[in-house]
């Protein structure tokens, strides 16, 4: 990882973690607001195409979002971290990485073996299924996708409250560098 001389992330890491937090958003809006419309319906396809190309967006970007960060390094916290609080930071960070890669590849493989297209935005053209379908595969990896999904939403709950914690109590740069 190459030193920044910057006190801020690099402009595509700040537009990257914004841009792909309002993906997860989008995913999770989607896929809790589905029940909105019933089985069978337009709508109800619309928000899981919706939410399946967020999730692969969301997988894109998280590659681009890794190659940038290994290339630009990250600026140092001021005043640096304690141990512990570096540690706990990069397990934080660490975890989210793998939400961005492991989530897609679970929900595209849920959608495959389940029997669901993914069809190309706009278009009645589908991914092909890499997976056969498999109606018992389909249940747990839909099961493992949600219970991922949901212990996810501790892992950004915590990252938001570490950012308000860094900015309202310790007082350091560590949210600035990502404005």
């Amino acid at each position: 990882m190459s030193a920044t001389a910057s006190p801020r992330y690099a402009p595509v890491l700040r537009r990257l973690h914004w841009l792909m937090a309002l993906l997860v958003l989008a995913a999770y809006l989607l896929i809790e607001q589905r029940g909105l419309f019933p089985r069978g319906s337009g709508g109800r396809a619309a928000m899981m195409q919706g939410h399946f190309w967020a999730g692969i967006a969301i997988f894109v970007l998280a590659w681009w979002r890794l190659a940038s960060r290994v290339r630009r390094g990250a600026p140092p916290v001021t005043p640096p971290l304690d141990k512990a609080s570096a540690l706990l930071s990069k397990l934080v960070h660490l975890a989210l990485y793998a939400f961005f890669i492991v989530m897609p590849l679970l929900g595209m493989a849920t959608a495959w073996s389940d029997g669901k297209a993914i069809l190309i935005p706009f278009t009645g053209v589908a991914l092909p299924a890499l997976l056969p379908e498999n109606e018992a595969l389909a249940h747990q990896l839909e099961d493992l996708h949600g219970a991922i999904g949901e212990a996810f939403y501790w892992v950004i709950g915590a990252h938001v409250l570490a950012a308000i914690w860094h900015h309202a109590f310790r007082r350091d740069d560590t949210l600035k560098r990502m404005l």
